[in-house]
């Protein structure tokens, strides 16, 4: 049978049709949720291989964004997440003024933004209308990657990150959490809604180096705490030294906590608890600032329950998370429903061996991770017909230097890639 063009036009807006009808139809549910086998596999980490050839190539990576959110996120008229639901969106938001160098260099210090954008634009086709965009740092440095805008075009709302201490203890728009065990911490203030009933946090990381590894998705959750409690990686002064509203909260045996910890890994051997330590953006940080990190950033891991945690790949960085470092296009996409184990997976194909970072380590300790060995994680590629079953040596590293404690003439950047032993070293 021969077709003529008009037949083949007419069978296009037909196809097109069927697939507007078929998201409108998703959009009619009471629910969504993430994919079937992601909700039943959430201790697997999954990997989308993107497609994307030149990092400021705005639509190819809104497109990127948007065929993920549709690969990934379904409605349904099943119980699952009320499609009422206000979702939490946790961008890594950074941004910094040039200094000399050119915006696009420095592009990699969060978050792509289209892709950001692309991946709403997709929730939204499922009905979701309720959106907000939650980060400590400042609407400067939103306006820097265009994130304003985005949140204006998407109808995110975008909450204010300024707080002052009447506002933390009136708590206006401001949700505490009881921290459960809390080394450093009582409670917690999160920017409103975070942790209020009916929300859903989507958690949207930057593949980047940092002053404590490898940035990743935990660690952007500490963009989730209204300041001054968000400075996590002030060391001592943050804590004993802070505001009054700060020091009320502070576990009074915060001290010995602390400083034991650090002791006890010291004498078990784990890498670089002798090194002098590492600037990062104006401070210096050596192995007690780092064990404090971690044991805050524990405290705040605690009382978040985060729904999908992701890795934005298509561009990863070196450095220390700031003016210092380089953009590899490197077109990878990680998540997962267990964030340390997303951050896991993130840091080996990143070029590191997890069990040298001391966070992983010591959320195990505290029950908060079954592990933090990169090979007990199921690994799935995520491709356009759905999940298959792959080995993490199947996807290419890229070395993702980092400034995190240099040992004794070691380079400023360097790799935290020395063998680990697991089998011995399981907490």
């Amino acid at each position: 049978m021969h077709l003529t063009r008009r037949d083949i036009l007419r069978s296009g807006a037909a196809l097109g049709t069927a697939a507007l009808a078929s998201r409108a139809l998703a959009a009619q549910q009471r629910y969504f949720m993430p994919h079937s086998f992601i909700e039943r596999n959430p201790k697997a980490v999954f990997i989308r291989r993107t497609r994307v050839a030149h990092k400021m190539d705005a639509e190819a990576k809104r497109n990127e964004g948007l065929k993920l959110a549709r690969l990934i996120f379904v409605g349904s008229d099943r119980p699952g997440i009320p499609i009422d639901n206000r979702i939490v969106l946790k961008p890594n938001a950074t941004s910094l003024s040039p200094r000399g160098r050119s915006a696009e260099e420095l592009f990699g210090t969060g978050t792509d933004p289209q892709f950001y954008e692309g991946l709403v634009a997709g929730m939204k086709e499922l009905g979701l209308t309720r959106f907000t965009f939650v980060d400590s740092t400042s609407y400067a440095s939103w306006n820097l990657r265009g994130l304003l805008d985005i949140n204006d075009r998407l109808g995110i709302v975008t909450q204010d990150p300024e707080r002052r201490e009447r506002h933390l203890r009136e708590g206006w728009e401001t949700t505490w959490s009881v921290v459960p065990e809390g080394v450093v911490f009582k409670r917690i203030p999160h920017y409103a809604p975070v942790n209020e009933p009916g929300t859903w946090l989507l958690n949207i990381a930057k593949w980047k180096a940092h002053s404590m590894g490898l940035t990743l998705t935990v660690k952007n959750e500490q963009g989730l705490v209204a300041h001054p409690f968000t400075n996590f990686c002030g060391g001592w002064r943050s804590v004993l030294s802070a505001s009054d509203v700060v020091k009320s909260e502070v576990i009074p045996r915060v001290e010995e906590l602390v400083n034991g910890s650090l002791e006890r890994h010291r004498k078990l051997g784990y890498s670089r608890y002798d090194t002098g330590g590492s600037h990062s953006n104006g401070a210096f940080l050596r192995p007690i600032e780092q064990e404090l990190w971690a044991q805050k950033t524990c405290d705040n891991m605690s009382v978040l329950k985060t729904g999908l945690a992701i890795i934005e790949g298509i561009y990863g960085r070196d450095g220390d998370g700031f003016h210092v470092g380089t953009d590899y296009l490197t077109n990878l996409v990680m998540f997962g429903k267990d964030k340390v184990r997303v951050d896991l997976v993130g840091l080996w194909l990143g070029g590191h061996e997890p069990g040298n970072l001391h966070l992983y380590r010591i959320a195990k300790e505290r029950g908060l991770s079954d592990t933090f060995n990169p090979w007990e994680v199921p690994v799935y590629e995520w491709t356009d017909n759905g999940p298959v079953a792959r080995k993490l040596t199947d996807f290419p590293r890229t070395p993702l230097k980092t400034v995190y404690l240099p040992r004794d003439g070691e380079p400023t950047l360097h790799m935290l890639d020395e063998p680990f032993d697991y089998d011995r070293y399981r907490v």
